[in-house]
């Protein structure tokens, strides 16, 4: 790597400053979240399907969810009140190497396990047709220990999609079509184009609402700062009538960088546990199909300097990024991130960038590639944590004017030099 080193050696990095980005704050404080979740599973017409002696499977998947634990508990414990036998199936396509321990492991990160429940955590890979679905007449599978229990719950966030739009996206919905088809499931509608993948949520999603016992399901919506904005108990045909309109609410809701566009976008950690995607698109513009997504800035160049600890080695999202570090390849594991392309066909995601040595390298490596900046002399960097965090971030000076006219970003310091370790790392 001494070529690479001494010709972008001498590559100014530019000083930065610390701002904070300013969102709704509004969120269901941590103390009323189960509370809350216990109120809405209340409603007789949810109640009343939960009866003594019935084994009911509740949905947990490989999304960050804010409280997901408790969240979780409170409905196994509502179930356990109305006298049933509850369980927790892991409801996730191929994430976790696509193997039953592997994401067994991602909910026990989550801290949801068999002793923080009190019930249950059932994880297998198999799955059993449960029907046919009505347009397009292809089997759609779901999870075997969820087909056999009397009654399912569903829990996920709504949000929006990092590859398509659609009437349906992220949520309940999806939660039944890929989550509960598991990596068979998930391949079955990823293995056929993209242009249709939100129909395909809807006819497999309404295919498994019409032929397994949907109990009903939480849907949860969270603020731009990831805390709780909204827990809501939606019944099988409000999951077809409402699950939309909370879809909405949530392109609300959600955190966007409060720029248009920069020249270099420095991401500290992907994972998916932060993203599907490994970092959110919505945030940094990287879609995976762009023809059927958009929104998010536009950096001419992206740097990913390493994995958080709980995606185990999944490095999906790495391709999306033009450069990253030493540090994140050694963590990379193909036997975790490639199951995740195999599944979503999405091979490019899982490309490997140019790789440098340190973190110093790779952000001298993509300021010097970017020939549309307007001020090569004043380069605009941004450096964020992880597309999940978003509120505290680092800008660099030339962005400081658009910063100081936006009322919604707070100045937190003075510009400052990067502070590099010995090894030309920042952490």
């Amino acid at each position: 790597m001494k070529t690479i080193t001494n010709l972008i050696k001498d590559v100014p990095i530019p000083k930065m400053v610390r701002v904070r980005e300013l969102y709704d704050s509004t969120n269901i404080p941590e103390g009323k979240i189960a509370a809350t979740v216990t109120s809405e599973l209340s409603r007789e017409v949810i109640a009343e399907k939960i009866q003594p002696g019935m084994k009911i499977a509740i949905t947990c998947g490989s999304r960050g969810i804010n409280h997901y634990a408790i969240m979780t508990k409170a409905i196994v414990d509502f179930v356990k009140s109305r006298g049933a036998e509850p369980f927790i199936v892991v409801a996730m396509g191929s994430h976790g190497g696509a193997t039953a321990e592997g994401q067994s492991q991602i909910l026990a990160d989550y801290g949801i396990t068999e002793q923080t429940m009190g019930c249950p955590v059932k994880s297998c890979m198999d799955t059993v047709q449960i029907g046919i679905s009505e347009k397009r007449h292809q089997s759609v599978q779901i999870d075997k220990n969820a087909a056999e229990a009397d009654g399912i719950i569903l829990l996920n966030r709504i949000k929006p999609h990092t590859s398509f739009r659609g009437k349906y996206e992220s949520g309940l919905m999806k939660m039944m079509a890929i989550g509960l088809g598991k990596q068979k499931g998930a391949h079955d509608l990823h293995s056929q184009s993209p242009a249709i993948m939100h129909e395909l949520v809807e006819e497999y999603g309404l295919t498994i609402l019409k032929n397994a016992p949907i109990i009903g399901g939480i849907a949860v919506i969270e603020n731009a700062y990831d805390d709780t904005y909204l827990v809501k108990a939606l019944t099988p045909q409000e999951i077809i009538d409402e699950e939309p309109k909370l879809k909405e609410l949530s392109y609300k809701t959600i955190a966007r960088l409060l720029f248009d566009k920069c020249d270099v976008l420095v991401v500290d950690q992907i994972g998916k546990n932060i993203s599907g995607d490994g970092m959110d698109p919505n945030v940094t513009g990287r879609f995976v199909q762009p023809k059927y997504c958009s929104g998010g800035i536009d950096a001419e160049k992206v740097v990913v300097l390493d994995l958080t600890d709980e995606t185990h080695g999944n490095a999906q999202g790495i391709g999306l990024a033009e450069v990253t570090t030493r540090r994140l390849y050694d963590k990379m594991k193909l036997e975790m991130t490639y199951p995740t392309g195999v599944t979503n066909t999405f091979l490019h995601l899982m490309k490997i960038p140019m790789i440098m040595d340190n973190d110093r390298e790779a952000l001298q490596l993509a300021l010097c590639c970017c020939p549309d900046a307007e001020d090569q002399n004043n380069m605009k960097m941004i450096r964020i944590h992880n597309t999940a965090h978003i509120e505290y971030i680092e800008i660099s000076e030339g962005l400081l004017p658009l910063a100081k006219a936006n009322p919604n970003i707070e100045i937190l310091s003075e510009p400052y030099e990067l502070v590099f370790d010995t090894q030309g790392n920042l952490f």
